[in-house]
């Protein structure tokens, strides 16, 4: 795989097709299998709701990548609140105030659940999600506390390689003994070490080694071996092979074979990914339901939700995501521009002495 830093646009549109498939995972087959649609719903759509997994390796690969460009935790932290937090809070507020107006009814949860799931930390707390698709943003913010620490604590890959050894080694034990682990230990190991899913991220953190500092080690390379095969026996099948297809697709987009996906309407797609992943399936619940109580045809209610997911996720990727990053990388450009005087009039008195 080539080192290069240059932007991999293929992975943007792989991003765009792995929301969408889950966008319409929960609008057809799954809206079907909850409350039922007036027409059969493709049953190959099923495996949409795998688009989530595809999610889980890009961020190994992106968050990796990210780590190696920030100094320090703080800096860190602070980026992923900017990129995450206040599209997620607006998100929030959307879906809560569309829920209480359309339903579905059993879609609704308190005020007071509403402002916890703003910490993300409202699952480990017994609470539901305002939003189904909320679950793997909990493991996404897990996730990158316990890269941050360990990264920022280790300080370099070859102390963080044994401790990722261990977590893809648990996560083989924890699908293993799922059924007979503890509880106190299922929670450490299910939803603090999300084992189920770990590997998914590790795999995308070595395979963006792989790309950017070029043939990896031998010790490396079974790491990733292993992370990839975790997912034949943590998934059943024939999700299982569709999960390690995902893998196929992916390193070949990583090693710049599927640039011709890097089209406008698909980069478009994948910039408002994240967007439409916290709007869509609540919010398109309600508009299905509303055109059914219409009389319109099933399908209609389909396009009509998906029409509103995207609106609302572009509206929401212009007005607040955007601006939020962008504000952020001005803030600290200006942070790290003013911290440079001091240490340049430093070392002009070293000089001097």
């Amino acid at each position: 795989m080539s080192g290069g830093q240059t932007r991999l646009q293929a992975l943007d549109a792989l991003r765009g097709i792995a929301a969408l498939s889950v966008v319409l995972f929960h609008y057809l087959p799954y809206y079907d299998k909850l409350y039922g649609h007036s027409f059969d719903s493709p049953s190959f759509l099923s495996f949409g709701r795998y688009g989530v997994h595809l999610f889980f390796i890009l961020s190994g690969f992106v968050i990796f990548m990210t780590l190696e460009r920030t100094r320090t935790a703080g800096w860190f932290g602070l980026a992923r609140a900017f990129r995450l937090l206040p599209a997620l809070w607006a998100g929030i507020a959307l879906t809560w105030m569309t829920v209480q107006i359309l339903g579905p009814d059993d879609r609704m949860v308190s005020l007071g659940t509403a402002l916890l799931n703003v910490t993300l930390l409202h699952e480990y707390l017994g609470h539901p999600h305002v939003d189904g698709a909320y679950w793997s943003l909990v493991i996404e913010a897990t996730f990158y506390l316990w890269i941050a620490l360990l990264f920022y604590g280790l300080g370099n890959w070859q102390r963080m390689r044994p401790a990722l050894w261990g977590w893809a080694l648990l996560s083989y034990a924890a699908v293993i003994w799922s059924k007979t682990l503890p509880d106190g230990l299922g929670f450490l190991l299910k939803d603090l070490l999300f084992t189920r899913y770990a590997p998914l991220f590790i795999s995308g953190m070595l395979i963006y080694r792989w790309h950017r500092h070029g043939r990896p080690q031998v010790s490396d390379m079974a790491l990733l071996a292993l992370t990839v095969g975790h997912c034949l026996i943590a998934y059943k099948a024939p999700y299982n092979l569709f999960v390690l297809g995902c893998y196929g697709v992916f390193v070949l987009a990583v090693a710049g074979h599927l640039n011709a996906l890097a089209r406008p309407g698909l980069l478009w797609l994948g910039s408002i990914s994240y967007t439409l992943y916290l709007v869509h399936q609540n919010i398109g619940y309600g508009v299905i339901d509303l055109a059914y109580k219409a009389g319109l045809p099933g399908m209609a209610g389909v396009l009509m939700a998906l029409a509103v997911a995207i609106g609302l996720a572009s509206a929401l990727h212009y007005g607040i995501e955007k601006p939020a990053l962008r504000a952020f990388r001005q803030w600290r450009k200006r942070s790290e521009s003013s911290a440079e005087v001091p240490r340049a009039a430093s070392r002009q008195a070293e000089n001097i002495d």
